[in-house]
C-alpha cells in the first residue's frame, strides 16, 4: 500500500490475526499495540542515554521502534545502518562540493582528503554491519571487537576530514557547510558506536 510503512502493515496483520484467533475486541487490540509500541519508544529512549547526542540518537531510531522492539542487538543494528545511510549521503555531497570550479587550492586539497576519508568511514560501517549479521558462534567477542574498532575508525576517518580547514585561512563558505555536515555524520557515527559498545557490554 502506497504511503504505508512495512511496519504499519506489521501491526495491522497482528490486529486482524489477534481479533480473529482470540475474539478480542479491536479497540482493546489496539490498546495493547500502543503500549507495546510505548515499551518499546521507552527503551531506545534509556537506551540512547549511554550515547553523547541522547536525543539525536532518539529520534533517529525511535521511528525504528517497531522493528527494533527491546532488543538490544537489533537497537545496535539499526543505528548502524541509520549512520551508514548518513556516511553515504555524507560522501555524496562531499564529491559534490569537491567539484565546484571555485575552489582555492588549499580547498581542492583539502576536499579530495575529505572525500577519501568519508569514503573509508562508508566502506568501515559497511563492514561492521556485514560482521554484525554474523554475531552468533563462539568467537562472538572477536566479532564484536572488530566491529568496534571499524566503527571507531569510521567515527575517526570523518573527524579527520576536516583537519584540512583548520585554521584561519581556511574559512568561508565551503569549509561551513563541510563542517555541518561532518558534524552531523560523526554524530549518528558517535551514537552507533556507543549502542555497539552497550550490546557487547551485556555479553562480557
Amino acid at each position: 500500500m502506497k504511503g504505508v510503512s512495512s511496519g504499519q502493515i506489521l501491526v495491522l496483520i497482528f490486529l486482524v490475526s489477534l481479533v480473529l484467533t482470540s475474539g478480542v475486541r479491536p479497540a482493546t487490540a489496539a490498546r495493547a499495540v500502543a503500549a507495546g509500541t510505548t515499551t518499546n519508544t521507552e527503551f531506545i529512549r534509556t537506551s540512547c542515554k549511554a550515547t553523547t547526542y541522547p536525543d539525536l540518537c532518539y529520534s533517529s531510531l525511535s521511528i525504528h521502534a517497531s522493528a527494533i522492539g527491546a532488543d538490544p542487538e537489533l537497537l545496535a543494528h539499526t543505528a548502524l545502518d541509520v549512520a551508514l545511510e548518513s556516511a553515504q549521503s555524507t560522501s555524496a555531497e562531499m564529491v559534490k562540493i569537491a567539484g565546484r570550479r571555485n575552489l582555492t587550492p588549499r580547498e581542492i586539497g583539502a576536499m579530495q582528503d575529505c572525500v577519501e576519508e568519508v569514503g573509508d568511514s562508508v566502506a568501515e560501517i559497511k563492514r561492521s554491519l556485514g560482521e554484525m549479521k554474523q554475531m552468533k558462534g563462539p568467537d562472538f567477542g572477536m566479532k564484536i571487537s572488530d566491529i568496534q574498532t571499524w566503527v571507531s575508525a569510521a567515527l575517526t576517518d570523518e573527524n579527520t576530514c576536516t583537519d584540512g580547514f583548520a585554521g584561519k585561512a581556511m574559512s568561508g563558505e565551503v569549509k561551513t557547510v563541510v563542517g555541518e555536515k561532518i558534524v552531523k555524520v560523526a554524530h549518528m557515527t558517535s551514537n552507533a558506536l556507543a549502542l555497539v559498545n552497550s550490546f557487547a557490554a551485556l555479553h562480557n
